[in-house]
């Protein structure tokens, strides 16, 4: 962690120096593109069982941009998609049909013809999917894309309600506790010997360890009955879905991927057996501690005898934070102008964002080094949810996103990522 702290103060300091920001572009994005890389690395790592295959796909809603899945796809990394959108966005990146999940709760007939077109995996949502499905798949002709169903094991909530997919009335996926709905779900894979994969998901901000594993227990138990009901192994592989919960307090990467696989080994161990292939789908813990937003300080300020900090990051690019500041703190850094550490006495002030209304606060009665106009603040572990995830509050455009790499000597080189949008292009978007 003390590489991707120190990669991070030199890529800040580099951005100010090297012209990235300034007052033509008050707030851009930085990604450590090693630090994605060694994220991806740890992930294999933790996961790596001799005879289990295992595909890891990343949730592109997390951070929906071309060069991160190229990268993430030179580490083995696929993608998973919940739209057309990020469909598309993960074939331009050259992301392999046979590493690609289709998981949205509302596919189309279009949709779900194009998966089966190229192959693509797919989990059916609900019993209207899968009668459209019944429509689709040839029969006597095993389809080319892998094919399962999403199952809810109505385990429970975690700490935030929004980030919690397996509640007794989660919009996802067939409620395994309802009643008579298991037994639904058995016939519903002897009636259809095409249906291989089975798909869960806990949730993921705010979800405890233990209740994710006790989630994919239920997923392993309900593959063991149809398997056991099928007379063979029609279950082949079991999508434990992603959700690990990213620490927003310090720099430390907690809980890793080797506490999560750990304890899902120690609740669940039949699913490193070898009789099941395994998909996960991490999003938010692969990027988010190898981003930082920078914003230029436009005004320093006070009102009531407190300083105000008013920055050009807010809502447009850390919307959770300031729609829901106490579920989603992050955590500031105070810089001066050229982009060094600030020094100086903590301050008690507020850190605003640029939009027209008065919520729009990234800290509240943060105690910082008094910010002043001209200096600049960081926003960190902003990788994930913030780079692609744009608010057009007050039409502000989209900053611009560079990947970062730092070499031997301390040299920093940047790579676009996705330029800074234009005047003229926000104006074209909205239909001028």
């Amino acid at each position: 962690m003390s590489d991707l702290v120190e990669r991070r103060g030199q890529a800040m300091l580099a951005a100010v120096e090297q012209g990235l920001t300034g007052a033509e572009q008050p707030v851009a994005g930085l990604l450590d593109l090693d630090g994605i890389r060694e994220t991806a690395r740890e992930l294999h790592a933790a996961f790596a069982t001799e005879g289990v295959e295992v595909q890891h796909t990343f949730a592109v809603k997390a951070a929906a941009l071309v060069p991160v899945l190229r990268v993430l796809g030179e580490e083995g990394i696929g993608a998973e998609v919940a739209s057309p959108g990020e469909l598309a966005i993960a074939r331009a990146a050259g992301v392999p049909a046979a590493r690609i999940v289709l998981d949205s709760p509302a596919k189309t007939h279009g949709e779900l013809q194009e998966a089966l077109a190229l192959g693509i995996a797919l989990n059916a949502d609900n019993p209207k999917e899968l009668a459209r499905l019944d429509k689709l798949v040839r029969p006597g002709s095993p389809p080319a894309s892998p094919l399962g169903l999403r199952v809810n094991p109505q385990v429970g909530g975690g700490s935030i309600g929004a980030t919690s997919t397996a509640t007794a009335t989660s919009k996802f996926g067939f409620a395994l506790r309802d009643e008579g709905a298991e037994d639904w779900v058995v016939q519903a894979y002897l009636d259809r010997p095409w249906l291989t994969r089975l798909h869960t998901h806990t949730g993921s901000q705010g979800v405890p360890l233990e209740l994710m594993a006790t989630g994919v227990r239920a997923a392993y138990e309900l593959a063991e009955r149809i398997n056991a009901a099928a007379g063979r192994q029609q279950v082949t592989t079991i999508d434990i879905g992603g959700g690990l919960p990213v620490n927003y307090d310090s720099d430390d990467f907690r809980p890793a991927y080797r506490d999560y696989a750990d304890v899902l080994r120690a609740a669940v161990p039949g699913l490193f057996s070898g009789r099941y292939g395994l998909v996960t789908e991490f999003g938010r813990s692969l990027l988010a501690k190898s981003g930082v937003i920078l914003a230029r300080v436009e005004y320093a300020k006070s009102a009531g005898g407190r300083p105000i900090a008013v920055t050009h990051a807010g809502v447009q690019v850390a919307t959770r934070t300031v729609l829901v500041p106490d579920v989603w703190p992050l955590r500031v850094l105070a810089l001066d102008p050229k982009g060094r550490p600030k020094d100086g006495p903590p301050v008690v002030q507020d850190v605003a964002g640029p939009c027209c209304f008065a919520g729009d606060l990234v800290a509240r009665g943060r105690e910082l080094p008094l910010l002043e106009e001209g200096d600049w603040v960081a926003l960190l572990d902003t990788g994930a949810y913030a780079f692609s995830t744009h608010y057009g509050y007050n039409s502000l455009p989209r900053p611009g996103i560079y990947g970062f790499q730092v070499d031997g000597s301390g040299a920093v080189r940047f790579s676009v990522v996705r330029r800074p949008q234009t005047l003229a292009e926000l104006v074209a978007e909205s239909g001028g």
